[in-house]
């Protein structure tokens, strides 16, 4: 089973998910730059532990970094970003190649980068007067919602949608898909034969 670290600024809904619904990974430990974020009592009400740090902290590199130790006491294989909103840095993303997975709220390239998260982004897709929007899995590099794709869904846009209507829509595909696409990618690649 894989050891995975969930990384979340906010509710926790696709943390809970990911918790409850993998089959091929485990979460072992919820990681937050919000020390209020409602994700840390998802998790806790889950009996997985919690840690709150700073963006000085994720940033901090070298052998004394605190969230490497963390990570390293919990043998972490895989780092999942829910809904985390700072920018990962470079030596934790060399730490980890092709082991850091973000889910972004609309179809990459389009509607990526930063600054578009969670409203801005639907709210965006609106004002461009898109069809569709959608849900992007990609591998996590040193640039924005930039790296491989691992999957993609997507939903209509309608005439008189709203942010908070097209937001229901993407959780809905969020729900759905995420910790299949996770499970599937650990069977794939970081599953030891």
């Amino acid at each position: 089973m894989t050891r995975i670290a969930v990384f979340a600024s906010g509710g926790g809904t696709n943390a809970e998910n990911l918790i409850k619904n993998l089959q091929k990974g485990k979460v072992c430990i919820v990681l937050s730059d919000r020390q209020n974020a409602y994700v840390l009592e998802r998790a806790k009400k889950l009996n997985v532990p919690t840690v709150t740090f700073t963006r000085k902290e994720l940033e901090a590199g070298g052998p004394d970094n605190r969230i490497g130790n963390i990570l390293k006491e919990y043998n972490i294989e895989l780092i999942i970003l829910a809904g985390f909103l700072l920018k990962i840095p470079a030596e934790m993303i060399a730490r980890f190649p092709g082991r850091i997975i973000n889910i972004h709220p609309a179809l990459l390239p389009a509607f990526g980068g930063k600054g578009l998260y969670g409203h801005h982004v639907h709210k965006a897709v609106l004002e461009a007067g898109e069809k569709k929007s959608g849900i992007t899995v990609h591998l996590v590099d040193e640039q924005y919602d930039h790296g491989k794709h691992l999957f993609q869904a997507h939903c209509t846009v309608d005439e008189n949608e709203t942010p908070e209507t097209l937001a229901g829509k993407i959780h809905l595909l969020e729900q759905a898909h995420f910790p299949a696409v996770v499970d599937e990618y650990i069977v794939k690649h970081l599953e030891r034969v």
